[in-house]
């Protein structure tokens, strides 16, 4: 079934068009906008000043009745479209029957049925693991926690663009500084960033760049040191960056013959987001723990590492848990995404998004000349806007253009360590016509900005 014939089935009717009513925040968000300053702290950013009354599939509705098509899916989250039967159903059904125990105190079913579908999907037939949290931080944070108590080891080696969370501890291994860590630091020791394949900058091959990474771990902090290596396979925050091919495997045979624990974070490109079940599949690659969120429950809070049994099981009874972490809710949430997933076949409508856009964009690219870069995978995909004809940085174009998109009706996020890169992460669900009418936007407003 391709994108165009997809029937994905929500709980709510709501059109997949783009209308607007009203301009780009109407009045009604506009009031609500001001009880938002007099009542959240002004530390809590937002990307649109809109606020939205329902969703469903590719689009989302605001109190004043403005349908836009969702080209951010909540950062990933929604990748099943929002109001999924699937998860609605499961949910009502749980909240009707518990909403919390602790899974800590007394357990339940649904909990062991997430961690087996993980230990399922995840690559790797060996035995496996899984232990279940309330975000992408808290999971990579435990990741290292493990590693730690596996390895007795301390250091843990992260690279350039990445970004891993806003705890101490994963601030420390995020390497933006603005907005993610500016004053909030002293962060945790024991973090080593090391250079990243970056093939739009780098001009090195997947194995020179990662020699080159291997090399200054072994100078610099040396390998019996080392208790994990944890890299996102697809850059998030920083831009989509895809390493090039090899670099991946070279850090994974550093790690099998060193004795260190190879960590991938697929907080965000986990569960079909880039045409396979998880980003280390277009490679091969068999991480040692896998750290994913997002994706997962529909938009329910949920996280989870999964891998090596003797990995996992290494640390003490008690070691790991939180009172919410895998929240019966959150696990309902959980098995109906992954049902949808599964019935839909939603890693081959990632794939038939990325034959979509790529095309599209690459004649934009043309067209403009303030394109240097068009990557990702699957519904994972940026485009790097530069000053026309260069590849110098433009974050000033990549913010109007944003905000330009923003007023006629289309969701889009920008990314990137310089502030450059748009990023698109369509719900996998969205039908074929509303990802045209997303496109057309797209270049009619980088065609105006840029004029």
């Amino acid at each position: 079934m391709t994108t165009s014939e997809s029937t994905a089935m929500t709980v709510n009717d709501i059109p997949q068009e783009r209308r607007l009513v009203t301009a780009i925040p109407g009045p009604k968000s506009l009031e609500i906008q001001k009880r938002r300053t007099s009542a959240v702290s002004a530390g809590v950013g937002a990307t649109l000043p809109i606020f939205i009354s329902k969703a469903a599939g590719g689009v989302v509705v605001d109190i004043d009745g403005n349908s836009l098509i969702d080209m951010g899916s909540g950062i990933a989250v929604t990748s099943v479209g929002n109001s999924a039967k699937q998860v609605v159903d499961r949910v009502i059904a749980q909240v009707q029957d518990f909403t919390h125990t602790c899974f800590m105190v007394t357990q339940y079913e649904s909990y062991v049925e997430v961690c087996e579908a993980l230990n399922r999907l995840t690559p790797g037939d060996h035995e496996k693991r899984s232990a279940l949290f309330n975000t992408g931080a808290e999971a990579v944070e435990n990741a290292v926690k493990i590693a730690r108590v596996y390895t007795k080891r301390q250091a843990v080696v992260v690279f350039e663009h990445g970004y891993h969370g806003r705890t101490n501890l994963t601030m420390a291994m995020t390497a933006k500084v603005a907005p993610y860590k500016q004053g909030f630091g002293p962060f945790a020791s024991e973090i080593y960033r090391m250079p990243l394949s970056y093939p739009a900058h780098d001009g090195l091959t997947g194995k020179e760049a990662a020699d080159h990474a291997i090399s200054r771990m072994i100078k610099e902090i040396g390998a019996e040191n080392i208790a994990a290596i944890v890299i996102e396979p697809i850059q998030g925050e920083g831009g989509f960056i895809v390493p090039a091919q090899g670099f991946l495997p070279s850090l994974v045979k550093f790690s099998n013959d060193n004795g260190i624990v190879f960590v991938a974070d697929e907080v965000q490109t986990g569960f079909c987001r880039t045409g396979k079940w998880f980003a280390c599949e277009h490679e091969g690659i068999v991480p040692d723990l896998i750290t994913t969120a997002k994706g997962i429950a529909g938009g329910l809070p949920l996280a989870a590492v999964t891998g090596r049994a003797e990995i996992m099981d290494s640390v003490h009874a008690g070691g790991l848990g939180g009172t919410y972490g895998g929240n019966p809710i959150a696990c309902a949430a959980a098995l109906g995404s992954i049902a949808a997933m599964e019935e839909e076949d939603l890693n081959e409508k990632a794939r038939n998004i990325e034959a979509i856009m790529k095309p599209r964009l690459a004649k934009i690219a043309e067209a403009t000349g303030v394109i240097s870069d068009i990557r990702g995978r699957g519904a994972m995909i940026a485009i790097e806007i530069v000053k026309k004809d260069t590849n110098e940085p433009d974050p000033d174009t990549t913010s109007k253009i944003a905000k330009a998109c923003h007023a006629a009706g289309v969701v889009v996020l920008t990314a990137g360590t310089y502030g450059n890169v748009l990023r698109f992460l369509p719900p996998l669900v969205m039908p074929e016509h509303l990802l045209d009418d997303a496109l057309t936007i797209i270049e009619q407003q980088i065609k105006e900005v840029t004029a």
